[in-house]
């Protein structure tokens, strides 16, 4: 039995989206799967406006586009996420200016986000790790004692929740990521989503190439032309018709998701209560998502262990990011304030486990027996 990290769900209506948009006859952007799409996140999340992107780094593209990032401009955010988080920003010749991240959580330590804030700063961004949301009470109070833009990585976040509100929808903006390892998918895709109604005429003409090609399709101008910088942010009607399948079984996929976690939570407390390994902390503010179940072992090298031991018996659990004020263009293009050291611990030590909606309950109890048999063989 081979046990994959991650195996894509199938709803099973999205092959009959997927022709039903190509009989409208409209294959390209904002055709009627997008519309769609736009009007359930909308309802669903109470954000202002959403827009539908090919991916969350275009998402985030458009972030730094809207917040008029100059060279030089700083933005504040974790060292431990994805690269897009900060790249994004780095091609508008923007700073990524990194602060260590909570040690429960793994998020942006709002406790020393105020020590990295200069003249130069104009956002702060947090990133959602593992659909668990960060301390946004003491943050929003932050960057607007600041005057500081507040933008949300929520690219594992859709569906879960800080203190009642959904993630991505409690700055300034928020990025949705619907990858394949995500909870609810299009293979590649994202989404903006624009909480600031200052934002929005703009976005609308950043994801269209620069023009104002959506006015002329609601009739507001009677020819559209090149009006501001932009790129083809926009995701087909293919992509978009898979997404609205997903989007409709999100909350089935969410519980299932949370079973699976729980399963592993209850099944792992006895090797955290020997002092093994750490299982995941979600604080009570937060209602997280199932995205991911980790482990966080006591150093690299019995990290590298368990998974070398896991993957000869066929089962890949995958480590995460290297954090980026590590790597050689964070330390190229970025730099970092204060301390990482639990930014380097937790890059060490952190092993991710299988977590899929189709999973199976002998696997998963194949997957807790191998980790406990390593833990016997130590």
């Amino acid at each position: 039995m081979k046990i994959p990290f991650n195996k894509p769900h199938l709803t099973h209506k999205e092959m009959g989206y997927i022709s039903h948009a190509h009989a409208l006859g409209q294959l390209s952007g904002d055709g009627y799967y997008t519309k769609l799409c736009h009007k359930w996140l909308e309802k669903y999340t109470g954000t202002k406006k959403c827009l539908l992107t090919h991916s969350c780094t275009a998402a985030l593209e458009m972030t730094a586009i809207l917040s008029d990032f100059k060279p030089g401009d700083e933005i504040i955010m974790p060292s431990f996420t994805f690269v897009s988080s900060a790249n994004a920003f780095v091609l508008r010749g923007g700073v990524p200016v990194f602060v260590d991240v909570r040690n429960d959580t793994f998020n942006i330590n709002e406790k020393l986000i105020e020590q990295a804030i200069t003249k130069k700063t104009k956002a702060i961004m947090v990133v959602h790790y593992a659909g668990v949301g960060c301390e946004m009470d003491t943050i929003v109070k932050i960057a607007k004692k600041h005057k500081l833009l507040l933008l949300e990585d929520a690219a594992q976040g859709f569906s879960a929740k800080y203190k009642g509100k959904h993630l991505g929808t409690i700055g300034d903006m928020g990025a949705y990521s619907f990858h394949e390892t995500k909870n609810v998918i299009s293979g590649e895709g994202g989404a903006l989503l624009i909480n600031n109604p200052r934002f929005i005429n703009r976005a609308e003409i950043i994801r269209e190439k620069g023009t104002n090609r959506s006015m002329f399709l609601r009739g507001e101008v009677d020819k559209y032309s090149w009006v501001d910088i932009g790129s083809s942010y926009l995701p087909g009607e293919i992509v978009s018709a898979f997404l609205m399948a997903q989007l409709e079984e999100g909350k089935k996929i969410t519980k299932k998701r949370i079973k699976i976690w729980n399963q592993y939570h209850k099944s792992f407390k006895e090797l955290e209560d020997k002092g093994l390994m750490r299982r995941p902390i979600v604080p009570k503010d937060c209602e997280q998502n199932a995205h991911m179940y980790y482990i966080v072992l006591d150093d690299l090298v019995t990290k590298q262990k368990l998974a070398n031991f896991l993957r000869d018996r066929d089962i890949l659990a995958v480590s995460h990011y290297v954090a980026l004020h590590s790597s050689l263009a964070g330390k190229r293009y970025g730099r970092y304030v204060g301390d990482m050291r639990v930014t380097d611990k937790v890059a060490n030590t952190l092993l991710r486990i299988p977590l899929y909606y189709d999973i199976t309950d002998n696997e998963m109890e194949v997957i807790v027996k191998n980790v406990k048999d390593f833990f016997k063989n130590k």
